[in-house]
């Protein structure tokens, strides 16, 4: 039977102005099983980046469900959400936008170890077992987010969402703000998790290259819903869908 860890249901979200409503996603269902990386591609504003921040609460839904190991979550107030974050952690575009500049990458990582009532010797520990796990070295706890490049601001937002051990990763275009090289080595890091730790994610990528190498599903969003799915070989190279073509043409 499949261990599913997130799951939803006709998944729609109307964003309301004076002008009307603007359909951002609409009908988007789709679950993830452990150990499992689900990618969702599209142009920019397909809906990729709406559904991400539905399942991680950051936004409400106007209808569908959203379930997490089992839960509803999908009218979940501000406790359960803060209870389901136990679960879900989500990767930012841009990683300074896990912290606070004001406090230090250590203060940060070691932000949801302090909340669940860790106390403070022990945290510092995890933080620094955290940081080694993620590439970086322990000093690296007392530095500030401007005083690090972008690929180790993005090792220790890993860090950050790995430490309270969640069952799935959002990661929100993870790399996208970095240059080649570190995008490999991101990369490298989230397979390793996918594969030594069985952590699911759900990929958010417009590089289908990247998609590729990571995903083990892909769906293709286009005006807020889902047209097409498949494996990353079956979505490359043999697309069903003229958007799809050329989607996989633009990226080769």
């Amino acid at each position: 039977m499949r261990d599913v860890i997130l799951e939803t249901e006709h998944l729609t979200k109307i964003f309301s102005s004076e002008r009307g409503g603007f359909t951002a996603v609409h009908d988007v269902s789709f679950e993830i099983g452990k150990g499992e990386a689900l990618g969702i591609v599209g142009e920019s504003g397909s809906g990729k980046t709406t559904v991400a921040r539905l399942v991680t609460g950051l936004l409400r839904p106007t209808e569908g469900k959203i379930r997490l190991l089992g839960q509803d979550l999908t009218e979940a107030g501000n406790r359960e959400w803060r209870e389901a974050y136990r679960h879900i952690q989500m990767i930012f575009q841009t990683p300074a936008e896990s912290f606070n500049p004001r406090y230090t990458l250590g203060s940060g990582i070691g932000e949801s170890l302090r909340n669940a009532g860790t106390g403070r010797k022990k945290t510092e520990e995890k933080v620094k077992e955290l940081l080694r796990k993620c590439g970086l070295t322990p000093d690296f706890a007392g530095k500030y987010p401007h005083q690090v490049s972008g690929g180790e601001c993005q090792r220790a937002a890993v860090a950050r969402a790995l430490a309270i051990d969640p069952k799935l990763l959002v990661c929100d275009e993870p790399t996208s703000a970095l240059d080649v090289t570190v995008q490999k080595q991101i990369l490298d890091l989230l397979l390793e998790l996918k594969k030594k730790e069985k952590r699911s994610f759900l990929f958010i990528c417009h590089d289908l290259a990247l998609v590729q190498a990571f995903c083990d599903r892909v769906l293709v969003m286009y005006n807020g819903k889902i047209i097409e799915s498949g494996t990353p070989e079956e979505i490359i190279c043999n697309p069903r869908e003229d958007y799809t073509r050329r989607l996989v043409d633009s990226a080769l």
